[in-house]
């Protein structure tokens, strides 16, 4: 992808604060300590610091004005999950700044008069999209059929796996065969059968998913989504991949921060270990690849807007998600080696970053899923490996 000379990237005054408000309310409110604290609980986070947040306006950030929102940009959420990131902070932000997405660049008048309200006011929204393991699968299971002698009544059969925030949402947005058309569709949890949400064991315990059995819900026709199926769920991706890879940029700032903090600490040999040079280049590179995957990141953000996602905006996505799992999958990995012994321990902090960039990683699509991708875009744009031709994306 190629920018022209009037492009850059910038911050709005509104982003500046957003951005400065952010980094206090993160650090106010999730320390180490309480990270640690919150990892065997039920949902992850404290009711009372998601209030704070709504309390903030930031769910409200990328909604738009006349549906209660504050009609900035979904770029607008990066500075704040880049925040959330570095200090860990696990709260259904993620999940329902993706679901609102989905029903303003989906749904229809009626329906972002009726739930985009709600979320900017704090109803948990999560999508729900995987049947297996694999985001390049884009297979579709779950049936919506018409209920016999009433077609305003849509019954669901089938499972979803991995659906961030379920045991606290509100609402799903959840793909579905209805009548061999693939669509999304809106359905409350008030709708599901008693013991269909059953949380996921996931590697890095500050997250939570479950396995969610939509069978037997009943939903109306108006809650499918009327826009184009392929296109919204192509971007809801790239905006959800955009934005975990903000939080593994923060993530990946404060495991440098953690390491630097250690080797100016530890002596061996009677000397500091961040003396050795064998230190010192790893950390070095550590910092390079956080900084690229930061300008990939806060790119994607500039040119992402409120319209359908072109050729730009997409490889923007792509290559922040696959350099910023990158980053912060070295960076956890060198804290564990750098630490010894004790890194390996559950007890050490480097593991909380290693767990997260595993998980990172894989959600939405690893570095390879996306670097796939990308191959075609590129060459479709005329870029090669030795420059460019000057076509623009």
């Amino acid at each position: 992808m190629l920018l022209n000379s009037n492009e850059s990237i910038h911050f709005s005054e509104e982003q500046s604060m957003l951005l400065d408000s952010a980094k206090e309310f993160c650090k106010d409110k999730s320390s180490i300590s309480v990270v640690r604290e919150l990892l065997d609980s039920e949902t992850g986070f404290k009711p009372d610091v998601w209030q704070d947040l709504v309390a903030l306006g930031w769910m409200a950030v990328a909604i738009p004005e006349q549906f209660g929102g504050s009609a900035l940009t979904i770029g607008a959420v990066v500075p704040i999950v880049e925040s959330m990131g570095r200090t860990l902070l696990s709260t259904p932000f993620i999940s329902s700044s993706v679901a609102a997405q989905a029903i303003i660049r989906g749904g229809s008048r009626q329906q972002k008069e009726r739930y985009l309200p709600s979320i900017a006011e704090g109803e948990v929204a999560t999508i729900a999209l995987l049947e297996n393991e694999d985001w390049g699968d884009d297979e579709v299971n779950l049936n919506a059929v018409l209920v016999d002698g009433d077609d305003d009544q849509l019954l669901l059969q089938g499972v979803k796996n991995q659906v961030q925030d379920a045991a606290v949402a509100g609402l799903f947005i959840v793909s579905a065969t209805v009548e061999n058309d693939k669509k999304l569709i809106i359905v409350p949890a008030s709708s599901l059968k008693p013991g269909a949400i059953k949380a996921q064991k996931l590697i890095d315990e500050s997250k939570r998913c479950s396995v969610v059995d939509f069978s037997g819900a009943r939903v109306s026709a108006s809650h499918v989504l009327p826009g184009d199926y392929n296109a919204l769920v192509r971007d809801i991706k790239l905006i959800a991949a955009m934005l975990l890879a903000a939080e593994a940029v923060g993530s990946a700032a404060a495991c440098l921060d953690l390491i630097v903090e250690y080797l100016k600490t530890r002596k061996q040999f009677g000397k500091v270990i961040g003396s050795y040079q064998a230190l010192k280049h790893p950390t070095v590179d550590i910092l390079c690849d956080m900084d690229s995957a930061k300008s990939f990141v806060y790119h994607a953000a500039t040119v992402v807007g409120d319209e359908p996602l072109n050729s730009d905006a997409e490889v923007a996505c792509r290559m922040a998600k696959a350099q910023a799992s990158e980053a912060l999958l070295f960076a956890g990995d060198r804290a564990v080696q750098f630490y010894g012994g004790m890194g390996f321990t559950y007890e050490c902090d480097a593991q909380l970053y290693v767990r997260r960039a595993q998980w990172v990683q894989q959600a939405y699509g690893d570095a390879s899923h996306h670097r796939k991708r990308l191959a075609g875009l590129l060459l479709e744009c005329g870029l090669s490996f030795g420059g460019f031709s000057g076509q623009r994306c």
